[in-house]
Parts: C-alpha cells; structure tokens; sequence
C-alpha cells in the first residue's frame, strides 16, 4: 500500500507549493485537483501516486500571502517617517515568513524570526544569513538578551492571543526612538462572548474600541502611536485587521505585571480620530 500525506504536505513534497501555508491557501482558493476533482481540505490523506494538479500555480514569489499586509501597511508609513533599509528587526510571529521576507526585500541589516511553531520558515529565509530564527518560543517571553539586543523596528502577526498581553515584552525589546507595526486583530481582542457568527467581528464601532484599547496599552508602554491603517487583505473568515505604527518615545511603565495591571490613560482625541477614519476606510 502507498504511503499517504496530508494534501497541504504532498503539495510541498513534490514541489507544488512552497510551504504548507502556501499549499493550504492554494486548497481554499480551488486551484487544486485530486484524481480530476477540486479538493477542499488540507487534511485530505492522499497517496504519493495519486494524480495532483495545480490548475493556476501562484505566480507570487513572497514567502507567503501575509507579506501583502505589511506591504500595504508600508505603503502607508513609509512616506510618513518609517523605514525598513539598514534596520535591525524583530518578526513577531514569523510563520513561514511573509513579513520577513518583505523586512529583507526592503534592506533590512537582520531579521529575528519569533515563532512558538517549529520549522515552518520557508527554506529559502531558513538559510539566509540575515535570519535568525527562534522556533518554539513564546513571544511573550522573549527578552532584548533572547534575541541579541535592542531591535529598531518590530512587526507582528500574532494569532489567538490578545495584543496586549504581547505589548510589554515588544516594548522591552524596542530601542528608544524605534518603531513597532504590529497587526490588531480584532477577533482575538474582543472576548468569545462578543465575536459574532463565524469568529468574525462585524461591528466597525466594536472594533474601533479594541484597536483604541491596543493603543493605550502601548501607551503605557512607551508606545506613541502615530498611524493606524486596515490590512489590505482580511484575516481568516473575513475579519479586518489593523496596523499600528508605534513609535518608542520613552521606556513607559517598569511594572512587571501584565499590561491590564498598569492604569490606562484615555486616548488622545487624534489618535482616535485616526482609529475611526481607518476603520472607515478598511474593508466592511
């Protein structure tokens, strides 16, 4: 009897897909064919002579999809005051590292690549020597020592935990005049009891009030937010996502509780003008 493997790990095997993210959103989209009929789960078990085809190949060469969302979120900063070229950085949340990718792309001098996952950095930034990576490790508690020292800039896409809990550890390993861009993603800011149908976050009012909360955590923190815009691409099942631009003013609060021990300030009238024009100008 063949041997048998996942449809998102037969893509990558024979070379169909470069990481099973890739694979998977390449399933989601219909382009792939198992024995002539369009497959619909990753977990599909098939076997390694079964008939597979991708019926329109990715011609997309970032590491993957999510390399669109910080692009988009550069493409809002960067004329504003951010820059990538000759940074030290920090990927919170690496994956298979889209938004490293676009770090290095942009001239970025190194990248440290965070995950609590193992071995999901495609190959090719594996081996880059700009890279260095920390698989299975808690962003959370991650520290400048960790990670070799102070970084002048961090992105972030973190899932299935609150911003806020992750803030004070970015904060503590960002450089006093250094930016932070991390993604806000409603639907893990909202609490179960408030996330509509689907997992997904419908309320724009609602999800201007967690992007508002995010931003006056950092401000604890040392965190001066200076932009906010929606992802150019939504999160999974549809949910809008934001970027922060933070930029480190000050060291901020040296409480070493979790951020929601440390009083709030109210947010600044413009910031949270910024919040509801970006809010209005992302996707429904």
């Amino acid at each position: 009897m063949a041997a048998r493997a996942r449809l998102d790990a037969e893509l990558v095997r024979r070379g169909l897909a470069r990481s099973r993210e890739q694979a998977r959103e390449l399933i989601d989209a219909g382009k792939v064919k198992v024995n002539g009929t369009v497959a619909s789960k990753a977990a599909t078990n098939v076997a390694r002579d079964t008939p597979v085809l991708v019926t329109e190949p990715d011609t997309d060469d970032w590491a993957s999809r999510g390399a669109h969302k910080l692009l988009g979120a550069l493409e809002a900063f960067e004329p504003r005051g951010v820059s990538v070229d000759g940074k030290r950085c920090l990927d919170a949340g690496a994956s298979t590292g889209g938004f490293t990718d676009v770090l290095l792309r942009r001239g970025a001098r190194e990248v440290e690549a965070v995950d609590v996952g193992y071995g999901q950095l495609v190959w090719k930034l594996q081996t880059d020597d700009r890279v260095h990576v920390h698989d299975r490790t808690n962003v959370r508690t991650i520290t400048a020592d960790s990670i070799g020292g102070e970084v002048d800039l961090i992105v972030g896409d973190l899932s299935f935990i609150s911003l806020r809990l992750v803030l004070p550890a970015l904060a503590a390993c960002l450089a006093v005049g250094g930016d932070a861009l991390p993604m806000v993603k409603p639907q893990f800011e909202v609490g179960k009891d408030r996330v509509g149908s689907g997992g997904v976050v419908r309320d724009p009012a609602l999800r201007a009030e967690v992007v508002a909360d995010v931003a006056r955590t950092a401000r604890t923190l040392g965190l001066t937010t200076r932009g906010v815009v929606a992802s150019p691409l939504p999160g999974p099942s549809g949910n809008v996502e934001y970027f922060l631009w933070l930029r480190k003013t000050d060291t901020g609060s040296t409480s070493s509780g979790p951020a929601d021990t440390v009083e709030v300030p109210p947010i600044d009238d413009d910031v949270w003008q910024m919040i509801l024009q970006a809010v209005a100008d992302g996707p429904e």
